[in-house]
């Protein structure tokens, strides 16, 4: 009986499992890897697409099939489509991810203040300044204000959280796109991530907290406004 798609990518993952295998190591030859999984060179093709979708593999053309970097790729994808498709629904998906990332990154005020140094300040506090200098030269700081937040992050050592702070970030990003700035938003928005750098140095976690509600208002005000306004 022919196995179905999602079977074989099952089992192609658990023989990345049982076999202990981890991201950029290489994967059998096809002909192996249908007998490992005991599927059709179709099937397991199918699969390796599927995965591959996933960034669960990686085909290299030329050299071989290799697991994936397992980054969350499709999550943003997903969740990006998902925004711009709501955009007829006063961006509720924007909303709940703005949401989200706030919870994070105030949730996590604590571990966050207690885990940074002078350098990872130092460099915060560059990317503030860039940002301040490419809002006053009507410049967008998109590079900045997303390094600024995974060096938020990274003190904590915590991959899964850089991810996932990279991928809601990313998401914000492309979705937040379709809404209108104004000036004051962007000033609001420059002057809140020197309060953030301000905080970290004091270390100041209800200063911190409240900076992170200052950078999220400008987008929330948006979004209560609706679309088109």
């Amino acid at each position: 009986m022919m196995l179905r798609q999602h079977e074989v990518a099952e089992r192609i993952k658990q023989y990345i499992l049982q076999n202990r295998l981890g991201p950029g190591d290489p994967l059998p030859t096809e002909a192996e890897l249908c007998a490992a999984v005991g599927a059709s060179r179709s099937s397991v093709r199918e699969a390796i697409k599927t995965l591959t979708a996933l960034d669960i593999v990686e085909v290299r053309h030329g050299h071989g099939t290799y697991v994936g970097r397992l980054s969350l790729a499709a999550l943003v994808e997903s969740l990006t489509f998902r925004g711009l498709l709501s955009r007829s629904d006063d961006f509720r998906v924007l909303s709940e991810l703005v949401q989200v990332r706030q919870t994070i990154e105030q949730g996590l005020a604590g571990p966050i203040l207690a885990a940074f140094d002078d350098g990872i300040h130092g460099e915060l506090l560059d990317l503030a300044d860039q940002m301040a200098e490419r809002a006053a030269r009507g410049e967008s700081f998109i590079d900045q204000d997303r390094e600024f937040h995974l060096l938020l992050m990274e003190p904590l050592g915590n991959e899964l959280i850089t991810q996932l702070t990279a991928a809601f970030w990313d998401v914000h990003a492309i979705v937040a796109h379709t809404l209108d700035t104004s000036p004051e938003s962007v000033r609001e928005t420059v002057e809140a991530h020197h309060a953030i750098v301000a905080a970290v140095s004091a270390g100041d976690v209800t200063a911190f907290t409240r900076a992170i509600e200052a950078h999220y208002a400008p987008v929330r005000r948006r979004l209560q406004e609706g679309p088109g306004r």
